[in-house]
């Protein structure tokens, strides 16, 4: 009776694994619906959607974005948390919900370690820049301004790991800049191109057209190399001497309890999209990103190592949740 059941157990188990590898061969045989958790016309919905229509010629079947903005990338979050784990929905997410968010709020209405990894995208590579107003071109300049005229320069910032790396940037610095907090993207560029904040931490896809018209001037950038855009602008490190954790990036994630081989079959394919020069160069390289394509294994091991360090992030902060 013993290897009677041990046998059917064995048995059971082999079928599992053909049917899920057959069910990830099959996949897919209906649209795939494409959770995005930032609003319509940024940077991340933009690549989804270019995205999206090089998987549809790739898998035979349309990749429909939707877009679910709002609740600090919580409510997208949520609803690829309750989506059904059949490899039809996925969702493409930054760090703040399936790393940051859990020490940023006492409660969460979903499992931020449950999500499916499937490819992180890339790293949005950010930039340090200032008003051309300031005629200011160079971190020492930047210093030796802030010096001369201490508590009268302000920044603004989109994203907490660069707003603590800049205080602790001003304490060894021996500067005083005040942080002045903007409600949207639009209204912080308003204030720094008019020279009310002129000091600003934004993702380059956002400045390029401001750079290029000599409206701002970079001083360094968060990526661990120079920008193939502006290799003449120094990475934090070589400005400061100083390191920087926490870059910005956005990945493809699925349902808690979505099968691994279908995530694999996903990864691959993007893979193969984000591997052709013309679509790295158009869309990734061209607007300030930088190109990863991570497997499900390399990806889930970069959350994980990114969650522990948006925790210290936030103690260094003295954050409370709320």
């Amino acid at each position: 009776m013993k290897f009677s059941i041990a046998a059917l157990a064995l048995t059971a188990a082999f079928g599992s694994a053909f049917a899920t590898a057959a069910e990830a061969q099959n996949f897919p045989s209906k649209p795939i619906r494409a959770i995005v958790s930032s609003s319509a016309g940024g940077t991340s919905d933009i690549f989804m959607r270019v995205l999206a229509e090089e998987l549809h010629k790739r898998l035979g079947q349309p990749v429909i974005v939707e877009n679910r903005p709002g609740g600090a990338f919580n409510i997208g979050a949520r609803v690829c948390a309750e989506a059904a784990p059949d490899g039809y929905t996925v969702c493409m997410m930054s760090a703040e919900p399936v790393a940051f968010n859990q020490f940023l709020f006492k409660t969460l209405p979903f499992d931020p370690a449950a999500f499916v990894p499937i490819t992180q995208f890339f790293f949005l590579t950010q930039m340090l820049v200032v008003s051309a107003q300031l005629n200011v071109k160079t971190i020492p300049a930047l210093i030796a301004l802030s010096k001369a005229k201490p508590g009268t320069l302000s920044y603004a910032t989109a994203a907490v790991p660069t707003a603590v790396f800049l205080e602790r940037w001003k304490a060894a610095a021996g500067i005083d800049m005040v942080r002045v907090p903007f409600r949207g993207g639009g209204e912080a560029v308003t204030s720094l191109l008019n020279g009310a904040t002129p000091v600003g931490f934004y993702g380059i896809a956002n400045l390029r057209a401001l750079l290029e018209g000599a409206q701002l001037h970079g001083l360094m950038v968060d990526s661990v190399n120079r920008s193939p855009l502006y290799p003449d602008i120094p990475t934090i490190e070589q400005a400061t001497r100083m390191t920087f954790n926490g870059r910005s990036w956005f990945g493809l994630f699925a349902p808690p309890g979505t099968p691994v081989t279908i995530a694999q079959r996903l990864q691959a394919e993007i893979a193969r999209i984000i591997g052709q020069p013309d679509f790295r160069n158009k869309y990734l390289i061209e607007r300030g990103l930088e190109p990863v394509a991570s497997t499900p294994e390399e990806f889930g091991r970069f959350v994980n190592d990114d969650r522990a360090v948006s925790e210290q992030i936030v103690k260094e902060a003295g954050l409370q949740p709320q």
